[in-house]
């Protein structure tokens, strides 16, 4: 048993599970992140500018501002749940990454808190990545914007609690392909990234209320624009509980998996 006065602190042992992740990660810079600056481009070139010309105003803004201001958190999201699902389960099953990590003075509690946090550190990369790409094409107003970053860090941490979650049920790594067709795709079209949800059926509106992107992208459009409102409190609100709900039962049932 290790003495405590020899056990690295918590925040120092989820640090070394981030760091190690960002370590991989950097390994090969140029094709990991380089992706994400090219994405928007060639998104907002095919759909904004061609759309644009068929759907000039969206919300009193031009169409490609309106889709510009959703696709940072989007970014975001796919990247968390990409990460926290195909990745966690390659660690887990096939690479036995986990093993070796936990046979260090951590326990399986540590390692997923720097598994969410890693994602939620991508989240931030990927969203301040797009931003950038948008502001240099002078589509969104500086400095205002780059606070999306934050949005896009909660959003990364809430993704990677959702994957996480999944993931403790997944039994084959092809499962995953249900939660990203089947959740996250209906997300990106109905959660107010490519029109408003003023413009879904009425009976549909209070289902894209429960859908965790709609909260971030309300939020990061908020923002974006400087406006400030009370729902915004709300939103921040239902971001923090899906974190903290999903978190809770995506570590408790992992953790069983980790010490089997």
């Amino acid at each position: 048993m290790i003495s405590s006065r020899t056990h690295p602190p918590f925040v120092r042992r989820v640090l070394a599970v981030w760091y190690r992740h960002y370590r991989v990660y950097t390994k090969n810079l140029i094709s990991n992140g380089l992706p994400p600056f090219l994405e928007p481009l060639i998104f907002l070139a095919g759909i904004g500018l061609g759309m644009g010309k068929y759907v000039t105003r969206m919300q009193n803004l031009p169409y490609i501002v309106f889709l510009a201001t959703g696709l940072p958190i989007t970014a975001a999201m796919f990247t968390a749940a990409f990460e926290c699902t195909f990745g966690t389960f390659i660690r887990l099953e096939f690479d036995k990454v986990y093993d070796g990590m936990l046979a260090a003075p951590i326990s399986a509690h540590d390692l997923l808190m720097g598994e969410i946090l890693w994602a939620g550190t991508k989240g931030l990369f990927f969203s301040l990545a797009v931003i950038s790409m948008e502001a240099l094409c002078g589509i969104v107003p500086l400095p205002l914007s780059f606070l999306t970053g934050i949005v896009g860090f909660l959003t990364g941490l809430m993704f990677a609690t959702i994957a996480l979650l999944v993931t403790s049920f997944v039994s084959t790594i092809n499962h995953f392909n249900f939660f990203f067709t089947g959740f996250l795709s209906p997300m990106f079209f109905f959660s107010g990234v490519v029109f408003p949800l003023e413009n879904l059926p009425p009976v549909l509106r209070p289902v894209a209320e429960i859908f965790p992107l709609t909260h971030s992208v309300r939020m990061a459009r908020s923002l974006d624009l400087g406006l400030v409102s009370p729902e915004l409190g709300f939103d921040l609100i239902c971001i923090l509980g899906f974190i903290g709900v999903t978190g809770y039962f995506a570590i408790r049932r992992l953790k069983r998996k980790l010490i089997q």
